[in-house]
């Protein structure tokens, strides 16, 4: 039986993202209990606004080292997944470490206004179980400043004046930046395939 815990975060898209979940007739618990996130069989960490909003928010909740600690497969969402990695340009932040790399702010090009807001194709580079029955050129929606480099972790990429990491993975981590509970049917396959994730 599945049992899913959602890393409360502070983001305003805990509550979609739940609704999102319970469609696809899974039950899940918010929380910020460490015992929790250890006993449960998937985690999913949100993300919504500064990554050192979030990383400290998580620090004030003593949840780094749980994370860092899970064997279970986790899914960072959006910024949640931005987390993942090394590091961020936004504020400079030293991030969980779960996937090598850093993060950066998209570069300034006129005609693309940052943040990046909008329906974007998903490209495949890297064959998953996380894009069971998603098509590469599906669009999903995307709200960020910030990006993901393409790198070795990345299993799809989308484009925004640069291709960068739409959706990555190593192990049992695996992060989407975008969001999956906006995402119409392609945002539910992703996240049910996931939850199959064993």
């Amino acid at each position: 039986m599945i049992r899913l815990a959602i890393i409360d975060s502070g983001g305003a898209n805990i509550a979609s993202l739940r609704y999102a979940i319970d469609r696809l007739g899974i039950d899940s618990q918010i929380t910020t209990d460490a015992q929790t996130l250890r006993q449960a069989t998937h985690v999913i960490l949100p993300g919504v606004g500064a990554a050192a909003d979030c990383m400290e928010r998580l620090r004030a909740t003593n949840l780094i080292e749980t994370i860092r600690g899970l064997r279970q497969p986790l899914l960072g969402v959006c910024v949640g997944m931005q987390l993942l990695f090394e590091s961020s340009e936004e504020g400079d932040v030293a991030c969980l470490g779960l996937l090598p790399g850093r993060v950066r702010r998209f570069a300034e090009r006129e005609g693309l206004p940052v943040p990046h807001m909008g329906w974007n194709q998903l490209e495949f580079t890297t064959p998953s179980p996380l894009l069971d029955d998603v098509a590469s050129g599906d669009y999903v929606y995307f709200v960020h400043s910030y990006c993901v480099p393409v790198t070795e972790s990345t299993l799809a990429t989308s484009t925004y004046g640069e291709r960068f990491a739409a959706i990555v993975g190593r192990g049992k981590v695996f992060g989407a930046q975008f969001h999956p509970e906006r995402s119409a049917q392609t945002g539910a396959l992703v996240l049910r395939n996931f939850l199959l994730v064993s």
